[in-house]
């Protein structure tokens, strides 16, 4: 399982011109369900994301996490993360998992996240739309294989 996370002072989510999803301060959450990913993914990318200490303290250090500024998280499901390019220019998703295993644990890491903050979701398999106000920048890559 794969998530890159971006600190942002706003996002939100659209599906066919409306607007599904809306958060404030807090991060956005793209994750990528892979083939033989598991409920240990789940657990492990969730506690990852809402331990990050990416927010700022009172000095200007990154040293807080979004359970320590009260903030949200959008989470949006994004199978193109296990896109691989390694040969030819066109990606190759035969890592990613099929629809139906990853949506249960799509919904599984929402659920876990949403134990202890704030979380929003987009729509699994739609065509989405979404808008971030990226705060830094700060974009955290998180992979439960810990390949980076």
């Amino acid at each position: 399982m794969r998530a890159v996370v971006q600190r942002v002072k706003e996002a939100a989510v659209s599906v066919n011109d409306e607007q599904i999803a809306k958060i404030g301060k807090g991060m956005t959450v793209f994750v990528g369900i892979a083939a033989g990913d598991t409920i240990k993914d789940v657990d492990y990318i969730a506690e990852k994301i809402v331990g990050l200490r990416i927010f700022e303290d009172d000095e200007g250090k990154m040293n807080k996490s979004i359970q320590d500024i009260d903030g949200e998280i959008l989470m949006i499901s994004q199978f193109t993360l296990l896109g691989d390019v390694r040969k030819g220019r066109r990606p190759s998703f035969t890592q990613a998992a099929p629809p139906d295993e990853a949506q249960k644990l799509y919904e599984a890491l929402v659920d876990a996240c949403n134990q202890k903050v704030k979380t929003k979701k987009g729509q699994f398999q739609a065509q989405m739309l979404v808008y971030i106000l990226n705060d830094g920048p700060v974009t955290i890559l998180v992979d439960s294989n810990k390949n980076f």
